[in-house]
């Protein structure tokens, strides 16, 4: 993200981020922030993860992914974009 020329900042959420879900409390990783008119979504919340398969990820992960994307989807009205991608090459097709 240091050389990309659409994103405007991004920052490693610290661990006292979280949101409450009926499962325990989660901690998204990154928050980015992209230049209007670069791409379709300005404000990004990224969880990362080493592998998109479903299956490697426990169930109770699966559920708190869910709760986040309900949550900032009720918060922002849509302006504020969260979604789980393994590489900075999916983290662009979301956007873009």
């Amino acid at each position: 993200m240091d050389t990309s020329k659409e994103v405007v900042v991004y920052a490693k959420l610290p661990r006292g981020f979280f949101i409450p879900t009926p499962v325990g409390d989660y901690n998204p990783d990154w928050a980015i922030s992209f230049k209007k008119g670069e791409v379709k979504h300005i404000y990004f919340i990224a969880e990362t993860k080493g592998s998109m398969s479903a299956m490697e990820l426990r169930e109770i992960e699966q559920c708190k992914i869910k709760c986040a994307k309900k949550f900032f989807n009720k918060i922002t009205s849509g302006q504020v974009k969260y979604d789980v991608v393994d590489s900075y090459g999916k983290l662009m097709e979301l956007v873009k």
